[in-house]
């Protein structure tokens, strides 16, 4: 099957991968291991591990659940050093990652990208996540708790259990709750390129069988890949991340079960690791080249670079990053900031701080199979993040808007201030139902109250103004009403009703630093508006079902069809509000709005999942086709004003419709007792029946999308992974276990012209690893053959002095972390 093709790494790879598994299966075959004593033990530790999931907000076995699921747990995340988003979609096929936008590519927004399913802006995500089944406002987020017991990706419409954004699917952490007994651990690792990271984690009764707690804390750094051509001491990608949380179970009675939990983090980046490729040269004012023309083709009469995305020209990556006085008195304006100075970014990069909190009560009605059930929770995320959009050096280019007087650099930049702060808040209160027989339930009611405010400025405009263009705040309140029926037929037969009634309401605000007067009435009616006053507001109403049918052949063969709706939040162009005349006109005519409407799908999937060899092997397959309509898109155009210059408009649109369809599978196999192996696929192929993208239609020509693929989604992706494992009876308790794991995913489009696609990436990793008694040392090599394909890509305008170009001409490409080896150490006590 082509989803499984690995041609790639054949033909460039074969040796050192093969040598590298032959390493390996010789030094496990010197080893002894220990074999259970009698037949049936063996059976039972040849069968696999159980994975519990809740999926449907309940507790169900993996296998048995009607939904497509990827499970990691706690054991795997160790096993194949998970630590971050990106890990974790390299491990998931059908899952991308884009955190590649507005001429930045850092952590200020990391897009999950599922079934294809690309979001149209930063503002808007179609999977939704969650810890504990409680919403969070931050993918990152999710990957800030210490050693959880799993994290699970639930693909397709989610709405009925789950609510507003869990459009393409649904990712939620799960908590490991305190043991019996006091313990914990002690992790250190340390890598190439200052990689380094310190966790701590302790658990334990504080009243036995009554209270528990569990406290972790996690450092992690590292500086980044790529040196920076511009400023050869400074690397490009430095991370870092602090993170501490805490979690209370309380058990009063034996019905009454109370978890709290708490989370806060701290991100301090670096400038990102991102390229340039440019189908346009630029040169510096002694004429060097600076920004090589790398065009290979012509398209709508304007060179362009076609075919599969080149290598980084010689130079690069480079970046103007030096934080010189210009850069400090920018950072130190406070007037209509919406961060401190003092709590925001100082210097090139992302400074980003998240908090979350929530309380879970379950109350089990004694003799009546009734749970009443209430999720409460409350996220605050602040970042701020300073970059410079023309991605190349300008050091060398005189500033041809430069004065003696007006503050500016001397030297060509367009470096660019933008902060976010969002919060919300969440209430869930449901009652289940289920006492063993053919009949289970819920119903429920949810509210989720969420709050935006986003300030974007050129360091430029703040030193000119003294202040930062303030910016309006925008609100969403979702109320919403849900339920799940589920009834046992026979047996066999199993059917499932679920449906959620969702009530969106959106507010637009003036900014609160002062009136507005607005004097074209295209989008609002003419008049003054106070401080903070509401611009607008509407309503958007949905009922989103889903209808499951399963039917289980056998103990170990299930098969399940479903039908389910989904709906992404309506979007806000509050910008609208400062256009007039012609700019107004222009942005009529792309169709933009203040208010645009939510985007919807409905999703048709089939499921097989079981398990063979007496519980050796499992596996799990589904297809799905979807009809994606109402899609949303940002977009932006330039053109020539009637009195001479250029103007811009931007803005989210309802751009058109997508038909999708593709087959996700895993499976899992111990041959033996020493030797597991893993592989999983997915095809992912979205066929654009209709679409609008109106820049890159100036560029391409191309105004019929029909036929085309969205962009930043790979149509291909898999994983396979061999584990090797045993006990060393020459030394007392110890344990080992090595590793490899192949990650292939295919190139994915720049944008939805398909003229130009990344080159398809083949990574391995390897982990290595003793255990005796309560030390463990692990070795690793993450991206053994250093492969440097790219991570995102998209299309965007070549800056430079004087230009009048504004068509889409260059590619800002985000750098993959290149090979890492390193040793980590582990003490339990």
């Amino acid at each position: 099957m082509s989803v499984l093709r690995i041609e790639g790494i054949w033909g460039v790879s074969r040796i050192p991968l093969l040598a590298a598994i032959g390493v390996i299966m010789a030094a496990t075959s010197a080893v002894a291991v220990e074999a259970p004593s009698d037949k049936k033990n063996k059976d039972d530790a040849m069968e696999l591990d159980e994975i519990v999931v809740t999926a449907r907000k309940r507790e169900e076995d993996i296998l048995k659940t009607p939904v497509s699921v990827a499970a990691v747990t706690g054991a795997e995340i160790d096993q194949k050093g998970i630590v971050s988003l990106n890990n974790l979609a390299d491990q998931t096929p059908g899952l991308n990652i884009n955190n590649n936008f507005s001429g930045r590519s850092d952590r200020s927004f990391q897009q999950i990208i599922l079934r294809g399913f690309t979001p149209a802006t930063t503002d808007t995500t179609p999977v939704a996540t969650f810890i504990d089944g409680v919403p969070v406002s931050s993918a990152t987020a999710v990957m800030s708790v210490s050693n959880p017991e799993r994290v699970e990706l639930l693909r397709g419409p989610q709405s009925a259990y789950f609510g507003r954004n869990a459009f393409a699917g649904a990712l939620n952490v799960v908590n490991k709750l305190p043991g019996n007994d006091y313990g914990g651990s002690v992790t250190a690792m340390v890598g190439t390129r200052n990689n380094r990271r310190l966790q701590a984690e302790v658990d334990g009764p504080i009243v036995d069988d009554k209270v528990g707690f569990r406290i972790g804390a996690d450092h992690y750094s590292k500086d980044g890949s790529y040196k920076n051509a511009a400023n050869p001491s400074q690397t490009l990608g430095d991370q870092s991340s602090t993170s501490g949380n805490a979690l209370l179970t309380v058990k009063p009675t034996e019905n009454l079960s109370i978890k709290a939990f708490g989370l806060i983090s701290h991100d301090d980046d670096g400038p990102a690791a991102m390229g340039l490729l440019s189908a346009r040269q630029v040169k510096d004012s002694s004429g060097n080249i600076v920004v090589p023309n790398l065009s290979n083709c012509t398209v709508n009469g304007s060179p362009f670079i076609c075919g599969t995305t080149p290598s980084l020209p010689s130079g690069s990556p480079a970046a103007n990053t030096i934080t010189d006085a210009y850069v400090r008195k920018a950072l130190a304006v406070s007037t209509n900031r919406i961060i401190s100075p003092g709590d925001a970014a100082q210097k090139y990069g992302l400074v980003r701080d998240y908090k979350h909190g929530h309380l879970t009560v379950d109350y089990e009605i004694p003799d009546t199979g009734f749970t009443v059930s209430s999720l409460t929770g409350y996220n605050h995320e602040q970042w701020s993040s300073v970059s410079d959009i023309i991605n190349y050096d300008g050091s060398g280019i005189a500033n041809p808007t430069y004065t003696t007087t007006n503050g500016q650099r001397s030297t060509y930049s367009s470096a660019y201030l933008v902060e976010s702060v969002t919060e919300d808040w969440s209430q869930e209160v449901r009652l289940s139902y289920d006492n063993g027989g053919a009949f289970r339930g819920v119903a429920g009611f949810s509210y989720l109250d969420s709050t935006s405010l986003r300030t974007t400025d050129s360091l430029d405009t703040i030193i000119a103004n003294n202040r930062v263009t303030p910016s309006g705040k925008s609100e969403t309140e979702t109320l919403s009403g849900f339920f799940g029926l589920t009834y046992d037929i026979t047996s066999k037969l199993t059917v499932s009703a679920e449906g959620r009634y969702q009530v969106d309401k959106l507010y637009s605000y003036i900014a609160s630093t002062g009136n507005q007067t607005i004097t074209d009435s295209t989008f609002l009616p003419a008049g003054t508006y106070k401080a903070g006053s509401l611009l607008g507001s509407r309503d958007f109403n949905n009922f989103l079902p889903r209808f499951i049918v399963q039917y289980q052949w056998t103990d170990d063969l299930m098969t399940y069809a479903s039908v389910a709706k989904g709906v992404n939040t309506a979007a806000l162009n509050t910008v609208v509000a400062s256009y007039s005349g012609q700019t107004a006109a222009v942005a009529k005519s792309l169709g933009i709005d203040l208010f645009v409407k939510p985007e919807k799908v409905t999703t048709y999937e089939l499921g097989i999942k079981g398990k063979a060899l007496e519980g050796a092997m499992n596996f799990t397959a589904a297809g799905y086709y979807s009809q994606w309509r109402d899609q949303l898109n940002q977009v932006i155009q330039t053109f020539v004003l009637n009195g001479g210059g250029f103007g811009s408009v931007f803005g989210t649109i309802n751009a058109g419709s997508t038909d999708m369809k593709g087959l996700e599978l895993q499976a899992n196999y111990r041959l033996n007792h020493m030797i597991t192996f893993n592989a999983g696929g997915a095809y992912t192929d979205t066929d654009v029946q209709e679409y609008k993208a109106p820049l890159v239609t100036n560029y391409s020509g191309i105004t019929n999308f029909k036929g085309k693929q969205l962009p930043l989604t790979s149509k291909y992706s898999a994983t396979t992974g061999v584990m090797f494992n045993g006990s060393l009876k020459s030394w007392g308790d110890a344990t080992w276990f090595s590793r490899v794991d192949y990650i292939y995913k295919s190139g994915f489009w720049t944008d939805v012209a398909n003229i130009l696609k990344t080159e398809d990436a083949h990574v391995v990793n390897f982990r290595t690893g003793i255990t005796k008694g309560p030390v463990s040392v692990d070795f690793f090599v993450n991206n053994l053959f250093d492969n440097t394909s790219y991570v995102s890509a998209s299309d965007n305008i070549l800056f430079s002095p004087g230009s009048t170009n504004y068509n889409y001409s260059t590619i800002q490409v985000g750098l993959r972390e290149r090979r890492t080896l390193g040793l980590q150490m582990k003490y339990k006590f």
